[in-house]
Protein backbone atom coordinates (compact mmCIF):
# COMPACT_ATOMS: atom_id res chain seq x y z
CA UNK A 1 0.00 0.00 0.00
CA UNK A 2 1.66 3.25 -0.75
CA UNK A 3 2.14 6.43 1.47
CA UNK A 4 -1.44 8.11 -1.07
CA UNK A 5 -3.75 5.02 -1.01
CA UNK A 6 -2.82 4.87 3.22
CA UNK A 7 -3.73 8.68 3.54
CA UNK A 8 -7.01 8.13 1.70
CA UNK A 9 -7.99 4.76 3.69
CA UNK A 10 -7.00 6.42 7.23
CA UNK A 11 -10.13 7.41 9.13
CA UNK A 12 -11.15 10.82 8.84
CA UNK A 13 -11.80 12.50 11.92
CA UNK A 14 -14.04 16.16 11.92
CA UNK A 15 -13.34 19.21 13.32
CA UNK A 16 -16.81 18.45 15.07
CA UNK A 17 -15.55 15.13 16.77
CA UNK A 18 -12.55 17.18 17.69
CA UNK A 19 -14.20 20.12 19.27
CA UNK A 20 -16.42 17.48 21.10
CA UNK A 21 -13.41 15.66 22.58
CA UNK A 22 -11.70 18.87 23.48
CA UNK A 23 -14.80 20.15 25.09
CA UNK A 24 -15.07 16.73 27.12
CA UNK A 25 -11.35 17.48 28.43
CA UNK A 26 -12.50 20.89 29.57
CA UNK A 27 -14.85 19.73 31.61
CA UNK A 28 -13.13 16.59 33.33
CA UNK A 29 -10.63 19.57 33.96
CA UNK A 30 -13.06 22.02 35.16
CA UNK A 31 -14.66 19.06 37.29
CA UNK A 32 -11.46 17.57 38.70
CA UNK A 33 -10.88 21.55 39.45
CA UNK A 34 -14.13 22.06 41.60
CA UNK A 35 -13.82 18.71 43.36
CA UNK A 36 -9.95 19.74 44.46
CA UNK A 37 -11.36 23.23 45.77
CA UNK A 38 -14.45 21.56 47.48
CA UNK A 39 -12.28 18.77 49.33
CA UNK A 40 -9.16 21.42 49.95
CA UNK A 41 -11.76 23.93 51.68
CA UNK A 42 -13.50 21.01 53.36
CA UNK A 43 -10.32 19.93 55.08
CA UNK A 44 -9.26 23.16 55.90
CA UNK A 45 -12.67 23.92 57.33
CA UNK A 46 -12.62 20.30 59.63
CA UNK A 47 -9.05 20.82 60.50
CA UNK A 48 -9.72 24.45 62.41
CA UNK A 49 -13.59 23.53 63.26
CA UNK A 50 -14.05 26.72 61.09
CA UNK A 51 -17.87 26.37 60.78
CA UNK A 52 -19.82 24.29 63.81
CA UNK A 53 -23.88 23.15 63.56
CA UNK A 54 -26.15 26.43 63.99
CA UNK A 55 -23.39 28.40 62.50
CA UNK A 56 -24.21 31.54 60.99
CA UNK A 57 -21.29 32.77 58.35
CA UNK A 58 -21.00 35.93 56.88
CA UNK A 59 -19.13 35.76 54.00
CA UNK A 60 -17.46 39.02 52.85
CA UNK A 61 -17.61 39.66 49.30
CA UNK A 62 -15.75 42.30 47.43
CA UNK A 63 -16.31 42.03 43.70
CA UNK A 64 -12.95 39.88 43.49
CA UNK A 65 -11.58 36.22 42.09
CA UNK A 66 -11.10 34.41 45.70
CA UNK A 67 -13.94 35.90 47.95
CA UNK A 68 -16.87 35.02 44.73
CA UNK A 69 -14.55 31.11 44.85
CA UNK A 70 -15.16 30.85 49.11
CA UNK A 71 -18.96 31.81 48.49
CA UNK A 72 -19.17 30.01 45.70
CA UNK A 73 -17.41 26.24 47.53
CA UNK A 74 -19.11 27.16 50.70
CA UNK A 75 -22.68 26.91 48.96
CA UNK A 76 -21.25 23.35 47.54
CA UNK A 77 -20.71 22.29 51.26
CA UNK A 78 -23.59 23.35 52.52
CA UNK A 79 -25.67 21.09 50.84
CA UNK A 80 -23.11 18.23 51.64
CA UNK A 81 -22.48 19.38 55.17
CA UNK A 82 -23.15 16.68 57.96
CA UNK A 83 -24.31 19.65 60.11
CA UNK A 84 -26.86 23.05 59.40
CA UNK A 85 -25.42 26.63 59.07
CA UNK A 86 -26.87 29.28 57.26
CA UNK A 87 -24.81 31.70 55.03
CA UNK A 88 -25.44 35.39 54.70
CA UNK A 89 -23.11 37.42 51.69
CA UNK A 90 -21.90 40.97 52.95
CA UNK A 91 -20.53 43.86 50.94
CA UNK A 92 -19.24 46.66 52.05
CA UNK A 93 -19.65 49.86 49.46
CA UNK A 94 -17.23 52.12 50.52
CA UNK A 95 -18.02 54.38 47.39
CA UNK A 96 -14.81 54.24 45.68
CA UNK A 97 -15.14 56.24 42.56
CA UNK A 98 -16.80 54.09 39.49
CA UNK A 99 -17.69 51.47 41.59
CA UNK A 100 -20.33 49.26 39.93
CA UNK A 101 -22.70 49.16 42.88
CA UNK A 102 -25.70 47.24 40.61
CA UNK A 103 -23.33 43.58 40.25
CA UNK A 104 -23.07 42.54 43.18
CA UNK A 105 -26.82 42.49 44.33
CA UNK A 106 -27.95 41.37 40.70
CA UNK A 107 -25.25 38.39 41.19
CA UNK A 108 -26.70 37.74 44.96
CA UNK A 109 -30.43 38.12 43.31
CA UNK A 110 -29.65 35.76 40.96
CA UNK A 111 -28.05 33.13 43.36
CA UNK A 112 -31.42 33.32 45.79
CA UNK A 113 -28.89 33.74 49.05
CA UNK A 114 -29.34 36.14 51.82
CA UNK A 115 -27.15 39.04 51.44
CA UNK A 116 -26.59 42.29 53.10
CA UNK A 117 -25.34 45.43 51.04
CA UNK A 118 -23.15 48.14 53.63
CA UNK A 119 -23.05 51.51 52.37
CA UNK A 120 -20.16 53.52 54.44
CA UNK A 121 -17.74 55.98 52.40
CA UNK A 122 -14.65 55.42 53.62
CA UNK A 123 -12.91 55.97 50.84
CA UNK A 124 -13.34 59.95 51.38
CA UNK A 125 -11.50 59.10 55.20
CA UNK A 126 -8.62 57.75 53.55
CA UNK A 127 -7.95 60.22 50.93
CA UNK A 128 -8.32 62.53 53.37
CA UNK A 129 -6.04 60.97 55.83
CA UNK A 130 -3.23 59.73 53.65
CA UNK A 131 -0.96 61.65 52.05
CA UNK A 132 -1.39 61.18 47.68
CA UNK A 133 1.25 58.97 46.28
CA UNK A 134 1.35 56.60 49.33
CA UNK A 135 -1.11 53.47 49.58
CA UNK A 136 -4.05 53.11 51.57
CA UNK A 137 -4.49 49.71 51.55
CA UNK A 138 -3.38 49.35 55.55
CA UNK A 139 -5.79 51.94 56.74
CA UNK A 140 -8.53 50.98 54.35
CA UNK A 141 -8.38 47.56 56.16
CA UNK A 142 -8.39 49.07 59.24
CA UNK A 143 -11.66 50.46 58.81
CA UNK A 144 -13.49 47.86 56.57
CA UNK A 145 -12.54 45.26 59.11
CA UNK A 146 -14.27 48.10 62.26
CA UNK A 147 -17.60 48.15 59.47
CA UNK A 148 -17.76 44.60 59.09
CA UNK A 149 -17.16 43.65 62.85
CA UNK A 150 -20.42 45.59 63.42
CA UNK A 151 -22.28 44.24 60.68
CA UNK A 152 -21.75 40.79 62.00
CA UNK A 153 -23.91 41.94 65.29
CA UNK A 154 -26.46 43.08 63.39
CA UNK A 155 -26.75 40.34 61.61
CA UNK A 156 -26.13 37.70 64.18
CA UNK A 157 -23.36 36.13 62.45
CA UNK A 158 -21.40 33.86 64.83
CA UNK A 159 -18.41 33.28 61.57
CA UNK A 160 -16.87 35.86 59.30
CA UNK A 161 -15.79 34.33 56.48
CA UNK A 162 -12.81 35.73 54.74
CA UNK A 163 -11.43 34.95 50.91
CA UNK A 164 -7.78 35.13 51.89
CA UNK A 165 -6.07 32.00 50.27
CA UNK A 166 -2.38 29.80 50.70
CA UNK A 167 -0.82 32.82 48.77
CA UNK A 168 -1.89 35.04 50.73
CA UNK A 169 -0.82 33.48 54.27
CA UNK A 170 2.78 32.91 52.81
CA UNK A 171 2.68 36.34 51.53
CA UNK A 172 2.16 37.49 54.96
CA UNK A 173 4.29 35.17 56.27
CA UNK A 174 7.38 36.47 53.89
CA UNK A 175 6.24 40.40 55.14
CA UNK A 176 6.71 39.90 58.99
CA UNK A 177 9.90 38.21 58.24
CA UNK A 178 11.42 40.53 55.87
CA UNK A 179 9.98 43.67 57.44
CA UNK A 180 8.63 43.14 60.48
CA UNK A 181 10.97 40.78 62.54
CA UNK A 182 8.17 38.30 63.41
CA UNK A 183 7.74 34.78 62.83
CA UNK A 184 3.97 35.64 61.92
CA UNK A 185 1.72 34.98 59.30
CA UNK A 186 -2.39 35.00 58.60
CA UNK A 187 -4.18 32.28 60.68
CA UNK A 188 -6.90 30.32 59.30
CA UNK A 189 -8.88 30.99 62.23
CA UNK A 190 -8.80 33.84 64.07
CA UNK A 191 -10.82 35.74 67.71
CA UNK A 192 -10.76 39.27 67.04
CA UNK A 193 -8.83 41.65 69.51
CA UNK A 194 -12.35 42.37 71.68
CA UNK A 195 -13.22 38.78 72.05
CA UNK A 196 -16.53 39.10 70.70
CA UNK A 197 -15.98 37.61 66.73
CA UNK A 198 -14.62 34.99 64.86
CA UNK A 199 -12.89 34.81 61.44
CA UNK A 200 -11.98 32.42 59.67
CA UNK A 201 -9.97 31.55 56.41
CA UNK A 202 -11.75 28.54 54.23
CA UNK A 203 -9.45 29.12 51.82
CA UNK A 204 -6.57 28.48 53.76
CA UNK A 205 -5.22 25.44 51.22
CA UNK A 206 -6.25 27.10 48.08
CA UNK A 207 -3.42 28.28 45.39
CA UNK A 208 -4.41 31.24 43.95
CA UNK A 209 -3.84 29.86 40.70
CA UNK A 210 -6.58 27.67 41.16
CA UNK A 211 -9.11 30.60 42.20
CA UNK A 212 -7.92 32.70 39.26
CA UNK A 213 -9.02 29.72 36.72
CA UNK A 214 -12.22 28.81 38.88
CA UNK A 215 -13.20 32.40 38.78
CA UNK A 216 -12.59 31.89 34.77
CA UNK A 217 -14.42 29.08 34.93
CA UNK A 218 -17.39 30.00 36.67
CA UNK A 219 -17.59 33.84 34.79
CA UNK A 220 -17.54 35.52 37.82
CA UNK A 221 -18.70 39.44 37.26
CA UNK A 222 -15.18 40.23 38.77
CA UNK A 223 -15.22 43.57 40.08
CA UNK A 224 -11.59 45.66 39.74
CA UNK A 225 -9.59 46.12 42.92
CA UNK A 226 -7.80 49.15 41.84
CA UNK A 227 -10.49 51.45 41.51
CA UNK A 228 -9.54 53.65 44.59
CA UNK A 229 -6.39 54.16 42.77
CA UNK A 230 -4.12 53.08 45.29
CA UNK A 231 -1.16 50.89 43.85
CA UNK A 232 -0.55 47.03 45.55
CA UNK A 233 1.76 47.49 48.19
CA UNK A 234 5.33 47.22 46.60
CA UNK A 235 6.65 45.37 49.08
CA UNK A 236 4.12 42.21 48.94
CA UNK A 237 4.08 42.97 45.12
CA UNK A 238 7.92 41.84 45.05
CA UNK A 239 7.11 38.96 47.26
CA UNK A 240 4.51 37.13 44.75
CA UNK A 241 6.75 38.01 42.29
CA UNK A 242 9.45 35.85 44.72
CA UNK A 243 7.24 33.23 45.34
CA UNK A 244 5.96 32.46 41.23
CA UNK A 245 9.63 32.23 40.06
CA UNK A 246 10.15 29.37 42.86
CA UNK A 247 7.40 27.70 41.99
CA UNK A 248 9.00 27.95 38.02
CA UNK A 249 12.42 27.20 38.94
CA UNK A 250 12.12 24.94 42.15
CA UNK A 251 8.57 23.11 42.26
CA UNK A 252 7.17 22.00 45.32
CA UNK A 253 9.39 24.84 47.31
CA UNK A 254 6.27 27.11 48.21
CA UNK A 255 4.81 23.80 49.10
CA UNK A 256 7.37 22.76 51.94
CA UNK A 257 7.52 26.65 53.17
CA UNK A 258 3.59 26.44 53.80
CA UNK A 259 3.58 22.63 55.20
CA UNK A 260 6.54 24.56 57.70
CA UNK A 261 4.06 26.21 59.01
CA UNK A 262 1.75 23.88 60.51
CA UNK A 263 4.89 21.97 62.12
CA UNK A 264 6.47 24.71 64.10
CA UNK A 265 9.56 23.33 66.73
CA UNK A 266 9.55 25.75 69.53
CA UNK A 267 12.41 23.88 71.12
CA UNK A 268 14.01 24.91 68.34
CA UNK A 269 13.62 28.35 67.85
CA UNK A 270 14.44 31.38 69.80
CA UNK A 271 11.84 32.28 71.58
CA UNK A 272 11.74 32.61 75.10
CA UNK A 273 8.06 33.45 75.79
CA UNK A 274 7.12 30.54 73.14
CA UNK A 275 9.51 27.93 74.77
CA UNK A 276 10.76 28.14 78.48
CA UNK A 277 14.44 28.04 78.15
CA UNK A 278 15.29 29.42 81.03
CA UNK A 279 13.50 26.49 82.89
CA UNK A 280 15.11 23.59 80.62
CA UNK A 281 16.57 21.12 82.96
CA UNK A 282 18.83 17.96 82.35
CA UNK A 283 16.10 15.17 83.29
CA UNK A 284 17.69 12.17 81.78
CA UNK A 285 14.87 11.45 79.32
CA UNK A 286 15.27 11.35 75.92
CA UNK A 287 13.05 13.69 73.49
CA UNK A 288 11.39 12.68 70.33
CA UNK A 289 12.46 16.46 69.27
CA UNK A 290 15.65 16.41 70.83
CA UNK A 291 18.81 17.22 69.36
CA UNK A 292 20.54 15.47 66.95
CA UNK A 293 23.24 17.59 65.75
CA UNK A 294 25.65 15.45 66.54
CA UNK A 295 24.43 12.04 65.40
CA UNK A 296 26.89 10.29 63.73
CA UNK A 297 24.93 9.29 60.31
CA UNK A 298 23.94 12.84 58.67
CA UNK A 299 20.67 14.31 58.86
CA UNK A 300 18.87 13.63 55.18
CA UNK A 301 16.55 16.04 53.77
CA UNK A 302 12.94 14.65 53.79
CA UNK A 303 11.73 14.81 50.13
CA UNK A 304 10.32 18.39 49.65
CA UNK A 305 13.33 19.70 50.37
CA UNK A 306 14.64 18.29 47.10
CA UNK A 307 13.00 21.85 45.63
CA UNK A 308 15.66 23.84 47.66
CA UNK A 309 18.27 21.60 45.92
CA UNK A 310 19.54 20.72 49.28
CA UNK A 311 22.24 18.06 49.01
CA UNK A 312 22.92 16.08 52.49
CA UNK A 313 26.85 16.37 53.49
CA UNK A 314 29.11 13.51 53.35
Amino acid sequence: MNQITATIDAPVVDAATKSAKTMEKIAYENNKLHKRLCRQVGQAIGDFNMIEEGDKVMVCLSGGKDSYALLDILMTLRERAPINFEIVAVNLDQKQPNFPADILPAYLSKLGIPFHIENQDTYSIVKRVIEEGKTTCSLCSRLRRGILYRVADELGATKIALGHHRDDILETFFLNMFFGAKIKGMPAKLQSDDGKHMVIRPLAYVKEEDTERYAAVKNFPIIPCDLCGSQENLQRKQIKGLMREWEKKFPGRVESIFSALSTVVPSHLMDRDLFKFSELKIDGQAKAEGDIAFDDEPCAPPPAFNAFNITPLN
